[in-house]
């Protein structure tokens, strides 16, 4: 073997190490979100969950590329699934302070929402309204502060029946079951239940959409367990990454600031309530 083989070998080498660089380089400008494919409003895979906007907006602030790393799981297996085995870098919508990860500043604050219909005339905001108890069935997430203070207030026998049928009478504590934001909207709307009680940001795009005028009422920050333990009301929501991701956080940090606008207009477009302290 001559020197023109090691000088064609050496330059082939040169060429592979470089297009080896050029693509790390490339991936480098990517932004890969963790998604569920299907966990409205908040994630779709057709890109119109509003968290799905808002990962849009800040990956252009952080002038990069979102690239979306869809899951058939729910929302709640992403962090478990998908960030912490490195399939993707950040998480959009996550409590402030959640221990799985590293939160950012929060991006926007909201709250549980008691929701009626308007024509009900039910100004109820706080799980202290003796009304609560008689309105008939009251429409709750499962796991939720809602189901808690159901509980804590000893109405929740008398809501179980109702609450297992619209999840065909499938056990929670066996698998991941929940009640769809819609079918809560649903279940007021009908009458088939007097009062709805949801996160505000998963509830206002079918709030928004009824035909019939609802009254979405913050909860009051308020509600307390009989031994003085708070359940609280009103969330910081934050993108999460790993916690050794450091370098990470701090440019998703300063893209949020940037992103800003976009993001308050995306919310509001929305219908979701705004609270003071978020960005």
């Amino acid at each position: 073997m001559g020197p023109m083989f090691f000088s064609l070998l050496s330059a082939a080498l040169l060429a592979c190490v470089g297009a080896a660089g050029a693509a790390q380089a490339e991936d480098a400008k990517d932004l890969r979100i963790c998604a569920a494919q299907n966990d409205p409003p908040f994630s779709i895979r057709d890109g119109s969950g509003f968290e799905n906007r808002i990962g849009v907006a800040l990956a252009d602030a952080m002038g990069r590329k979102p690239v979306f790393v869809w899951s058939d799981k729910p929302s709640i297996y992403l962090v478990r699934d998908y960030l912490d085995k490195k399939l993707c870098d950040v998480v959009i919508g996550l409590d402030k302070g959640d221990e799985r990860v590293a939160t950012s500043a929060p991006y926007y604050r909201s709250s549980y929402v008691f929701l009626t219909r308007a024509d009900h005339n039910l100004d109820v905001a706080s799980w202290n309204d003796p009304r609560i108890a008689e309105v008939g069935h009251v429409v709750v997430g499962f796991g939720t502060p809602g189901e808690a203070m159901l509980k804590e207030k000893g109405l929740y026998e008398d809501n179980m029946a109702y609450l297992y049928s619209l999840v065909d009478f499938k056990a929670p504590r066996n698998q991941y079951t929940q009640i769809p934001p819609a079918r809560i909207v649903e279940e007021v709307v009908s009458g088939r239940a007097g009062l709805g009680v949801a996160f505000g940001p998963e509830v206002a795009r079918y709030v928004k959409a009824s035909a019939a005028p609802l009254r979405m009422t913050v909860v009051t920050n308020d509600a307390v367990r009989a031994d003085g333990t708070k359940i609280g009301q009103h969330f910081d929501q934050s993108v999460g990454v790993r916690k050794d991701d450091a370098e990470l956080l701090q440019e998703v940090d300063a893209g949020l600031v940037k992103a800003r606008d976009q993001i308050l207009a995306i919310l509001r477009q929305e219908g979701v309530t705004l609270l003071d302290g978020g960005m």
